[in-house]
């Protein structure tokens, strides 16, 4: 594997090959994007090509540095997550980097830490993080990895190089999914279209068991009445009982009101993700109301941030199905 073979993201592999070539590397980088665009798979594609002794400004896949990283054993090359059982990446953690980066080079080249995902930063590590890259030790090289920048300390974003992951086009994420997981042609673009250019996205998806939930959660939304205040909160109640079922339900309403703006536009669109939902989605756009399907469109993606940064779960879907039912 090298960089060519890392599926679309040409605009921040052109970034950081350019920097390779140059030798000239930022001290950090934000990487923002959908979960599942590859962001990770760069960052440690960006180490690797760092650390290869096969290839200048790429990386082999199968020299020993190339291999540690993949494994996460190399001595240069960290990727720091909240620890098992935790729910964020603590100030000790963020500490013990900074110790860390402070030392010397194993392999007498960049000392590089991967920070995934960055907004489980408390405020406290944002701090201190902020502290290193005020005044980053020689050498190193820290990469944060978010889905968006909401979470991060606009001081913190300030000192990063931003690069921003695209949506992967449909037939990318079908292609892959065909290529390397063997799926069928028709599963693979009904799965591909529910992923909305992710692939880690349509990678999590069970495609019996999604069509059961899009069935429930569009019945759901299709019984909320405006003003139906009460019967969001039950609603609400109800889908927090679970946070990943929570984050799967909000991806999905993020892709249902996306489908009902575009079918205002377009109602033969090809662009549709439900596409074999295209009955549903004409009866409930019937009655035309752009903004506050637009207005639930924009506040899906929020209130699934939130509850990444684990916020009270019934209380972020209350707010965002109060959104869908406060009137005309």
């Amino acid at each position: 594997m090298a960089f060519t073979d890392i599926i679309g993201q040409q605009n921040p592999l052109t970034v950081l090959r350019s920097a390779l070539a140059s030798g000239r590397l930022h001290h950090a980088y934000l990487f923002i994007g959908l979960e599942g665009v590859g962001k990770h798979t760069v960052a440690l594609a960006f180490a690797k090509a760092i650390h290869c002794t096969e290839l200048t400004n790429d990386f082999c896949d199968g020299c020993v540095n190339c291999h540690r990283i993949a494994d996460g054993n190399h001595p240069d090359v960290r990727v720091i997550e909240p620890l098992s059982g935790k729910k964020e990446i603590s100030i000790a953690q963020i500490r013990e980097l900074e110790r860390d980066l402070s030392y010397r080079s194993f392999t007498g080249k960049r000392k590089i830490a991967i920070i995934d995902p960055a907004t489980l930063l408390n405020s406290s590590s944002q701090n201190a993080l902020l502290k290193t890259l005020e005044e980053p030790p020689q050498d190193s090289l820290i990469i944060l990895i978010a889905a968006n920048a909401g979470g991060l300390l606009p001081t913190l974003r300030s000192r990063c190089l931003r690069l921003s992951f695209a949506p992967l086009a449909r037939k990318e994420v079908a292609g892959y999914l065909q290529t390397r997981h063997g799926m069928s042609s028709a599963d693979a673009e009904f799965v591909a279209a529910l992923g909305m250019g992710s692939i880690g996205a349509a990678l999590s998806l069970e495609k019996d068991e999604l069509i059961e939930k899009r069935r429930i959660w569009t019945g759901l939304l299709g019984s909320l009445k405006v003003k139906d205040y009460h019967g969001a909160m039950i609603a609400a109640e109800a889908l927090a009982s679970n946070r990943d079922e929570a984050l799967k339900f909000l991806k999905w309403a993020e892709s249902w009101y996306r489908d009902l703006l575009i079918h205002a536009i377009d109602n033969n669109s090809q662009e549709l993700v439900n596409l074999d939902m295209r009955e549903q989605i004409a009866q409930q756009s019937a009655d035309g109301n752009v903004e506050r399907n637009l207005r639930a469109f924009s506040q899906s993606a929020g209130a699934a941030a939130r509850i990444q940064r684990n916020l009270n779960r019934r209380m972020v879907l209350e707010k965002f199905l109060f959104g869908v039912v406060g009137g005309r």
